[in-house]
C-alpha cells in the first residue's frame, strides 16, 4: 500500500486544456472517489496516474516515487475497466493468473494467488468458464480478481459498474466496499454516479471542467457544499434553487414571498441571492402560509417508502421528497415550508456564504 500525490498537473490535447492544475493528496489504505459529469477530466487523470497518458506538467507520486515517467508495468498498479477487457480464450483462472504468468511466477504461486482471490469472491466454481459463458456481474469480479492477485500498492477503477444493471450495480457497490475494508489497498475510483461516490468514498473528488471543486468526506460535501455546482451535483434528487434578493426582512422572492432567515448572511440588502433546498427539506404548509414558496403539483410519484413530487413553483420546477403519503394529484395547490437550518444561500459568482 502507500500514498499517492498530485500535485498541480495539468493535461493538453494540442490547444485544448483537459486538466487544469489539480492537487490530491489520497493516503495510504484510503478509498478515494473522483467524481463528476462527462468531460470533466475525472477519467484522464486516471488514466494519468496509471500512466495510459502523459503528463502535461506536474508531478504524480506513488509513495516517494516520482512516476511521471514510469511505464504502467512497473507502476505496481492494478486497473479495472468499465469494459472487463477480459481474454475471451482464456478461462477465469488464467484471466485472473495473466499477469503472474508474465512476470515468471511459479505456476504453484499462481494456483495459490488464483484460488484466494477466487473464494474472496465466490468464483471458485467458475474458474474453467469463459468470459462468455459468465453475466455481467460474474465478468467485473473476475476483472477485480485479476487486479487483486497482483497485490498491487494502488487500485484503479474506471467506471467500473457502468455496464450493469441497477439491481447488481448496488450489490457490487457492497462487494467493493466490503473488498477494500479487507484487503485496505489504497484505491482511486472513477464514476459519474454521485450515489456510487456517496455510498463508497472515505473521501470524494468533485471536479468540473478540469478543475477540482471541492475534496471532502460524503457528507461533508453534502451538508456544506462549497459551491452552487457541487450542491447541486451531489444529492439526489438534486439540491432545488430559487433566486431572490436580500432585504431586511429574509429573501424576497419575485412573486414577494418573503423566506425567512434564521441568521444574518454576509450579504447587503438588495444582492441578488440564489437560496438552495435539498428535496428532503421542505415540508407541506397550508396554502399562504408566511415564509412558505407557493406552487402547483405537476407530478407525484410514490414509491412506497417516500413520495416525491415534482411542482411548478416561481422561478421554476421544484422537487420535494415527502416520508410520508400524501393525497395529490397533478395541478393541486400547495405551499412549501423550508425546514429550518437546512437551506444555503449561495452569491452572484456561486459560492456559498452561509447555511442557515
Amino acid at each position: 500500500m502507500a500514498t499517492v500525490s498530485i500535485r498541480d498537473i495539468r493535461k493538453s490535447f494540442g490547444p485544448v486544456s483537459i486538466i487544469k492544475g489539480v492537487d490530491v493528496d489520497i493516503a495510504d489504505g484510503e478509498f478515494v472517489i473522483l467524481v463528476g459529469p462527462s468531460g470533466c477530466g475525472k477519467s484522464t487523470l486516471l488514466r494519468m496516474i496509471a500512466g495510459l497518458e502523459d503528463v502535461t506538467s506536474g508531478e504524480i507520486r506513488i509513495g516517494d516515487r516520482l512516476i511521471n515517467d514510469v511505464p504502467p508495468k512497473d507502476r505496481d498498479i492494478a486497473m479495472v475497466f468499465q469494459s472487463y477487457a477480459l481474454y475471451p480464450h482464456m478461462t477465469v483462472a488464467e484471466n485472473m493468473g495473466f499477469s503472474l504468468r508474465l512476470k515468471g511466477t511459479s505456476k504453484a504461486e499462481q494456483a495459490t494467488r488464483v484460488g484466494a482471490a477466487a473464494a474472496s469472491l465466490g468464483l471458485t466454481p467458475l474458474l474453467d468458464r469463459y468470459p462468455r459463458q459468465l453475466s455481467g456481474g460474474q465478468r467485473q469480479r473476475v476483472a477485480m480478481g485479476r487486479a487483486i492477485v497482483r497485490d498491487p500498492q494502488v487500485f484503479l477503477f474506471d467506471e467500473p459498474l457502468s455496464n450493469l444493471d441497477a439491481k447488481l450495480r448496488v450489490a457490487m457497490r457492497a462487494e467493493i466496499k466490503e473488498l477494500h475494508h479487507r484487503l485496505k489497498t489504497t484505491t482511486v475510483y472513477v464514476t459519474h454516479d454521485q450515489i456510487e461516490a456517496m455510498t463508497m468514498a472515505d473521501k470524494i473528488v468533485v471536479m468540473h471542467d478540469g478543475i477540482v471543486e471541492q475534496i471532502g468526506a460524503p457528507l461533508d460535501l453534502y451538508d456544506s457544499p462549497a459551491n452552487r455546482f457541487v450542491a447541486g451535483f451531489i444529492g439526489s434528487p438534486a439540491m432545488n434553487f430559487v433566486e431572490g434578493t436580500m432585504t431586511e426582512e429574509g429573501l424576497s422572492l419575485p412573486s414577494g414571498t418573503i423566506l425567512p432567515l434564521h441568521q444574518r448572511p454576509p450579504a447587503a440588502v438588495g444582492s441578488a441571492l440564489t437560496y438552495g433546498i435539498r428535496p428532503e427539506h421542505l415540508q407541506l404548509a397550508p396554502v399562504g402560509t408566511p415564509g412558505a414558496i407557493p406552487a402547483v403539483v405537476t407530478v407525484v410519484e410514490p414509491s412506497g417508502l417516500d413520495t416525491t413530487l415534482i411542482v411548478k413553483a416561481e422561478g421554476g420546477p421544484m422537487t420535494v421528497v415527502l416520508r410520508e403519503r400524501v393525497s395529490l394529484r397533478p395541478g393541486d395547490a400547495i405551499a412549501l415550508r423550508p425546514v429550518a437550518n437546512q437551506s444555503h444561500l449561495f452569491d452572484a459568482a456561486g459560492l456559498r456564504i452561509a447555511s442557515l
